[in-house]
């Protein structure tokens, strides 16, 4: 079936969003997982972390953030690798352990930690937060989560509820430069050769899967 798609703002994406799945939660008697995929600088973890927020202001303490990003291979090993300049693409992350990691947070009883991901420092960091066992709804965000390559087609069956958010693909760009650069770690000229030679690669990858969520979500925002 394909995907419903909608234009909308933020504030829309999420006034739909919340009820639906509190819905779906009410009738699953169960953890659930909803998915927010798109590519870089979409604006994903933004919403997803707005989502949260929102849910758990309906029930508190029902909604956790589960972040993709915290299953980046650690930088030591992309060097090993001599695969640095490709960081952030589907093979420079340790997809199959995600794969596990959500299963296994879909049915766990007690509390759960998980890594994260830190643009200040470039690298993992392990036990960045904690799923209590009192969490019914997973709000799991990333750019692959819906590729259908290797370990990561075992995330799709894993999500109750699909969410894509598309973005034009320049507007992309310019967020990206402006994230980059504001951790000052890297000069523009090369900042602008990552995001040329890497996200953007990345972020055409992360489209063509978008058929695969339940809703295409359009977010009509400025730059």
């Amino acid at each position: 079936m394909a995907p419903e798609h909608l234009h909308l703002t933020p504030q829309q994406a999420l006034a739909r969003l919340v009820p639906h799945i509190l819905e779906l939660e009410s009738q699953a008697h169960r953890r659930i997982a909803i998915g927010i995929a798109g590519g870089p600088g979409s604006g994903k973890s933004t919403l997803a972390a707005e989502l949260v927020t929102m849910l758990n202001a309906v029930h508190p303490g029902s909604a956790a953030l589960v972040p993709m990003d915290g299953f980046h291979m650690k930088h030591a090993k992309l060097e090993a690798m001599g695969q640095v300049d490709y960081k952030g693409a589907p093979h420079t992350f340790e997809g199959a352990d995600f794969v596990s990691f959500l299963h296994h947070l879909k049915t766990a009883k007690d509390a759960v930690s998980g890594p994260g991901y830190s643009r200040k420092i470039e690298d993992t960091v392990d036990d960045a937060f904690t799923v209590q066992p009192e969490v019914r709804m997973l709000v799991v965000e990333g750019n692959y989560l819906l590729l259908t390559e290797g370990p990561w087609a075992g995330v799709r069956p894993l999500l109750d509820y699909a969410v894509f958010i598309d973005v034009e693909r320049e507007l992309v760009k310019a967020r990206l430069l402006r994230r980059h650069g504001a951790e000052g770690l890297f000069t523009e000229e090369r900042n602008r050769a990552h995001i040329e030679r890497n996200d953007l690669p990345n972020y055409d990858l992360v489209c063509l899967s978008q058929d695969r969520a339940d809703v295409v979500i359009s977010l009509a925002v400025e730059a």
